[in-house]
């Protein structure tokens, strides 16, 4: 028999970084806000079962939502349970945090090794919601071609890789007229469990901006006449906002890769030729191998990027190089000469200054500034600012393009060549396709994409 709570007091270390809260993102949570979920499982529980879920605290970016099963007029044989789960919003998307509740109805499969102190159940529409993935259990920004990897249950003994599918209508009781929703699949695998396969499958969330998850089917392993539990929205006060662009200006996905062509007015004799390779992938970070093709330089590098609601950002780089072209020399003054950047690749002429390359979701008007107190200015000792120009037309040897253009205007002191107006040209699906830096010193840098 199972007695007490189910519980987990865990909070996850790893969400440092928090992004600012928001009551009409992919899960709101203002003071107020209700949902009623209906769910069944067609094995386990082919009895329609109403929970409400409310808001029952918040705290900068951490928030608990509550169900129960209490006052909803549920028939005979339904499951009755209370139960909280708590979230955090961090700069890598919404994270499960924690979760108490009264146990699963004995009939339900047992997803533990032991039945002693079982803190996992799926017994509830927010327990489907969080299976298997708790940081992120959705990743932000989302964006077309976003994957990810997760843990979850109260052990971590539950994997899972989760899929963004796109934006696609849905029609849930809560809207009879369809609504645009984010549409995340996911492939759960958990091993050991006394009640394998149960909690194992694939499952299908569609989040809709504003309101939160609207609908979920959990396809549970096991074959012909396996379980199937589905999730429906049946009422809220939350109202449907228009998604956020997904347009991927910088994929960071294994095996991309290109050939970029430098040119300088001044410093370079002829243009530089060095191709990139994106080598490792991993929960919205990359690594890019950059070598030299043909030039004054001979360079090999690697730099690593990271995408989160912050922004495209660079976060590390290193290079090795041999140049016959007398460049001019890069700043900051406070730094020694062994210490301090230079352009070696068109990714460095790219993340030069101050980040993020550009916000998680552009739009033409934003604007952003270096910051003295920030990593970047140790770095870079440069000052100024950043705006996205919009949507252009750009010719380059790889193609025709519309593209996301971003402008700097960057100041390092004492360094002419360190300073200067750059603007950088993204596509959606083939990140950066040209540059332009106009240098304090007068010599201008073109990168383009060759192919």
């Amino acid at each position: 028999m199972r007695r007490g709570l189910i519980t987990l007091g865990l909070a996850v270390a790893s969400l440092a970084l928090a992004a600012p809260a928001s009551a009409d993102g992919w899960l709101p949570h203002a003071r107020g806000a209700t949902w009623v979920y209906r769910w069944t499982d067609s094995v386990y529980n082919t009895t329609p079962t109403s929970e409400k879920v409310t808001v029952q605290s918040t705290s900068g970016p951490s928030f608990v939502l509550a169900w129960t099963t209490d006052g909803q007029n549920n028939p005979d044989g339904a499951p009755s349970s209370q139960g909280k789960v708590s979230f955090e919003e961090t700069n890598s998307g919404l994270a499960n945090t924690d979760w108490t509740s009264t146990p699963p109805p004995t009939s339900f499969p047992i997803l533990c090794p032991s039945l002693v102190q079982c803190g996992n159940s799926l017994a509830s529409a927010l327990y489907n919601l969080i299976w298997g993935a708790r940081a992120p259990l959705l990743a932000e920004p989302l964006l077309t071609g976003t994957s990810w990897a997760a843990v979850g249950g109260a052990q971590n003994d539950v994997s899972s890789t989760s899929d963004y599918l796109g934006v696609a209508p849905v029609t849930v009781p809560a809207f009879p007229k369809a609504v645009l929703a984010a549409k995340v699949r996911t492939q759960i695998t958990q091993a050991g469990a006394l009640g394998d396969p149960y909690g194992s499958g694939v499952r299908t969330i569609w989040w809709v901006y504003g309101v939160g998850p609207v609908k979920i089917v959990f396809d549970h392993s096991g074959g012909s006449g396996a379980p199937v539990t589905t999730v429906e929205l049946q009422s809220t006060n939350q109202k449907p906002q228009t998604p956020p662009g997904d347009a991927n200006y910088f994929p960071l996905q294994a095996g991309a890769k290109g050939v970029y062509r430098w040119t300088n007015t001044r410093h370079l004799k002829q243009p530089e030729v060095e191709s990139f390779k994106v080598a490792q992938v991993g929960n919205g970070a990359a690594v890019l191998d950059v070598a030299s093709v043909s030039g004054e330089l001979k360079v090999s590098g690697a730099y690593q990027f990271a995408i989160g609601l912050d922004g495209l950002k660079s976060t590390s780089s290193a290079t090795k190089a041999a140049s016959l072209a007398k460049l001019p020399p890069l700043g900051p003054a406070a730094l020694p000469v062994k210490k301090r950047r230079h352009f070696f690749t068109p990714f460095d002429l790219m993340t030069f200054g101050f980040g993020p390359l550009y916000p998680a979701y552009p739009a033409a008007g934003a604007t952003w500034s270096s910051k003295r107190s920030s990593p970047d200015f140790a770095v870079y000792g440069v000052s100024g600012s950043s705006r996205v120009l919009g949507m252009q037309t750009v010719k380059v040897p790889a193609g025709t393009f519309r593209a996301l253009a971003v402008t700097s205007t960057l100041r390092q002191p004492g360094f002419p060549f360190g300073s200067g107006t750059r603007t950088s040209w993204f596509v959606p699906g083939r990140g950066l396709v040209k540059l332009v830096f106009r240098h304090g010193d007068g010599s201008v840098s073109v990168v383009e994409l060759m192919r």
